[in-house]
């Protein structure tokens, strides 16, 4: 006779089997829309894609050639520098609020965190106005990075909370038995543990802001031509696409569907790239 510990009644592999089906069909519909976005960019945006658009500025309407390399350097500035003020600020936040945040002011900078993540972009870039652009009396790429890494902060610092969370409290205690600080716990013990979660929240937050033009409209305003010094205005992608859209020329429109190709393709190559070198990282660290 069968073990009836081992049989599986017909109405509960029925159930197993639709279940699975309905979550399967759940993810199938979420995933659509992704790829009928990416299928349209890649169709729209592939034809324009050459050595002229990446590396050269744009031209007027109605001359051939040109490109936006001007524009994608500047958004690779722009995003690096909001980096250098997001990341650690973010970081920073989140280890707080997750090893000390257990109180009051622990709850008000949580419930900021939050409140922030919900400001529009244009709010913030209109705060980065106030506060950069009119002591500076011009715009400029600092101003940018500003507004683009204060978007950066609350994401990564509550997901980056969350994570360090999910670490378990007996690793915290097993490092300070052997006589190891609280701090260097933390930033051994705790955050080398969570390292993967926190790039996820770093990358979350570096695709947030890849794509915002409203911040940029306020602070970094654009340019026609190359420029690498952070106190000049500078030209990004966001911005290009949101000029490009509005005109009424075909020649505009191709080379805005373009830009948006490279935009995301910045976007999955810098992810692709992170999730690497953690990888190689966690490797190492294994051995």
């Amino acid at each position: 006779m069968p073990n009836p510990i081992h049989t599986i009644s017909l109405g509960r592999k029925l159930s197993n089997w639709t279940a699975l089906g309905l979550i399967t069909m759940a993810a199938l519909i979420v995933t659509v829309p992704l790829f009928l976005i990416l299928g349209t960019v890649v169709v729209r945006g592939v034809g324009a894609l050459n050595w002229a658009f990446l590396t050269q500025i744009p031209k007027p309407i109605g001359e051939q050639g040109g490109g936006m390399g001007n524009a994608i350097a500047g958004s690779i500035l722009l995003l690096g520098f909001a980096s250098l003020i997001g990341v650690p600020l973010g970081i920073g936040a989140g280890v707080f609020l997750a090893e000390y945040g257990r109180n009051k002011f622990g709850n008000a900078v949580r419930f900021t965190a939050d409140a922030l993540n919900g400001v529009p972009s244009v709010v913030i870039g209109m705060t980065a106005w106030a506060l950069v652009v009119v002591p500076q009396k011009h715009f400029s790429l600092f101003s940018g990075s500003v507004a683009l890494g204060i978007m950066m902060i609350p994401v990564i610092s509550r997901t980056t909370e969350e994570v360090l969370l999910l670490v378990p409290q007996s690793i915290r205690e097993a490092a300070l038995g052997l006589g190891i600080p609280k701090w260097r716990t933390i930033l051994s013990v705790v955050l080398r543990t969570a390292s993967a979660g926190i790039v996820t929240s770093i990358m979350l937050a570096f695709a947030r802001i890849a794509g915002e033009s409203a911040p940029l409209m306020f602070t970094a305003f654009g340019n026609e031509f190359w420029n690498m010094s952070p106190n000049e205005p500078v030209a990004s992608l966001p911005l290009q696409i949101y000029k490009y859209a509005i005109q009424p020329y075909e020649q505009a429109h191709a080379q805005a569907w373009t830009a948006a190709l490279v935009l995301i393709s910045m976007i999955v190559l810098t992810v692709i790239v992170f999730r690497f070198i953690v990888g190689r990282g966690a490797i190492k660290g294994a051995n």
